[in-house]
């Protein structure tokens, strides 16, 4: 699934954490300034091309993006995105025997002749709907010795899932009932976009306007009705209606879109070359943070300045699968794609196996892998979260880095709230709180998860790639982690009902923020 902000509940959404996040709010590409000098927790990028870079040449560096669509004619990265020169568009050919015909500026594994998927069940709805097959009618007392673990297993993910959509439910409802009171208010108020003055100035009829107005007016304080509305309301219905409705809906599966035999892992060659697909906020939110031009004057800066961008359709409104997540990876390294960036996750991998090959297949090919670390609050050391950099059989994928989210401002709350965490298995943090990037139609929006610190490394990565393009993806990780901006003070973490100090070094190997400035320079000592 997308690692975007709206995985977590409603409830949390309106209430716990959108007063912390508003504060981040406060300088324009916060991601790329530095601490010092701009009193934000950014990676030092902007001083970096002032006093490292100015003058140097640089090589472009493929970047492939691995998400759930990228926009390729935004007015940010039309000019950064990839072209396959071996290909001639529209004739329906294999112009460069690849085994993907048509494959102009990437590759769409969600997709078939007559569409793409949007939505899809998660990954433990899948396992829920193939075991009900499987043990239909039969009990703990007439299933066979052999198959006994499994059936405890079914049953487990059966309760987990009825347990998850009896929240979702909940949600939905909880959030459509505010929508609701709050559209009545609007409407009274008779403004589209009413002002804290405007809801000062209502008078309430009832209990649920006055607690709405009560509401409203904290709310008001720290962002406009229209960010608020859009944001939080309308995007935290449509992230309720989608769970309830797609992702944990048994009956719901979109595959024969695709045409493929989905339970075939070895299967390569499906798809279509629509990198858009019927969403491409994600994936265009991500590509902009990465690499959005620098040289035009308008709407934002990417991290790095010459990197072309390779769309990879492999990750729906729900689960990815482990097969697509497999074969996004060996057409990004095949295609000449030096750095991954995957700003995706889920809790349950069934065929790890196959992401592995691929995975072990990219580092093989020099690529550096960058992934996001999802948006749970977890510790991922104890509870694992896929895909991952350790292999099955004990190995660690070795141009791998997990990546969790910080926030703005360097003190308790610099761990972003709902980043997932670990000493072993989180590499770095990188910023992921109300980062302002490209989406659709020529649009800009803020967003926050580790789905925007992940391009933020990928950026950094690709940068380095660039001005030192014979380092490897090994020395590239090395360089990475030896040169974070080390945090040494501890941050506030939730832990069940309680809020927890802890250090920030146990929050992950490297214990600190990635600097783009401290990299460059550590980077010209490799040569």
């Amino acid at each position: 699934m997308n690692y975007n902000f709206f995985k977590r509940s409603a409830a949390l959404l309106l209430v716990a954490l959108f007063p912390l996040f508003s504060s981040a709010q406060q300088k324009p590409n916060w991601q790329n300034l530095d601490l010092k000098t701009d009193s934000v927790f950014g990676i030092s990028t902007e001083k970096a091309y002032k006093d490292l870079l100015k003058g140097k040449k640089s090589t472009p560096v493929l970047v492939a993006v691995l998400d759930g669509g990228v926009d390729l004619n935004h007015e940010d990265l039309k000019r950064i995105i990839w072209v396959n020169k071996k290909e001639i568009a529209g004739n329906g050919i294999d112009d460069d025997k690849n085994g993907y015909a048509d494959d102009i500026n990437g590759w769409n594994f969600l997709g078939g002749k007559t569409g793409s998927i949007e939505f899809e069940s998660l990954e433990l709805t899948r396992l829920v709907r193939r075991d009900d097959a499987r043990f239909a009618g039969l009990t703990a007392s007439t299933v066979a010795a052999k198959d006994k673990a499994d059936y405890e297993t079914f049953l487990i993910n059966r309760t987990e899932l009825e347990k998850r959509l009896g929240t979702a439910k909940s949600d939905l409802q909880g959030v459509s009932g505010f929508k609701y009171v709050l559209d009545g208010v609007v409407k009274k108020i008779g403004k589209p976009n009413p002002t804290l003055a405007d809801f000062e100035a209502f008078k309430p009829q009832g209990q649920q306007e006055d607690r709405m107005k009560a509401a409203m007016l904290d709310i008001l304080k720290e962002t406009d009705f229209k960010s608020f509305y859009e944001g939080e309301i309308e995007a935290g219905y449509k992230q309720a209606y989608e769970m309830v409705n797609y992702n944990l809906n048994l009956d719901y599966d979109p595959r024969a879109i695709v045409g493929d035999d989905p339970n075939n892992s070895k299967e390569r060659f499906y798809g279509n070359n629509d990198i858009k697909g019927p969403d491409a906020l994600h994936g265009s939110h991500v590509s902009g943070i990465i690499g959005a031009d620098r040289t035009n004057n308008i709407g934002i800066k990417g991290v790095a300045d010459n990197v072309l961008i390779m769309g990879v359709r492999n990750t729906p409104n729900g689960d990815e699968r482990d097969k697509d997540v497999a074969n996004a990876i060996r057409y990004a390294a095949d295609n000449g794609a030096k750095v991954l960036n995957m700003s995706f996750g889920k809790d349950y991998s069934p065929d790890k196996a196959v992401v592995d090959e691929a995975v072990k297949y990219a580092v093989s090919k020099d690529v550096l892998l960058i992934h996001a670390a999802g948006n749970d609050n977890k510790d991922i050391d104890v509870e694992p979260n896929f895909p991952s950099k350790t292999y099955l059989d004990g190995g660690v994928a070795s141009s791998w880095i997990t990546v969790g989210a910080s926030s703005s401002i360097d003190g308790d709350n610099l761990k972003a709230p709902f980043s997932n965490y670990g000493k072993t298995a989180v590499d770095v943090f990188a910023p992921g709180v109300r980062i302002h990037s490209t989406v659709p139609d020529n649009k800009y929006i803020d967003e926050d998860g580790t789905s925007m610190a992940a391009p933020v490394v990928t950026g950094l990565a690709a940068l380095i790639r660039s001005y030192y393009p014979k380092l490897t993806a090994v020395q590239v990780k090395e360089i990475i982690l030896k040169s974070v901006t080390k945090v040494n003070h501890n941050i506030s973490n939730l832990k069940g009902a309680d809020t927890v100090s802890i250090p920030f070094a146990d929050l992950c190997v490297s214990g600190g923020i990635v600097n783009a400035y401290n990299a460059l320079k550590l980077a010209e000592t490799y040569k």
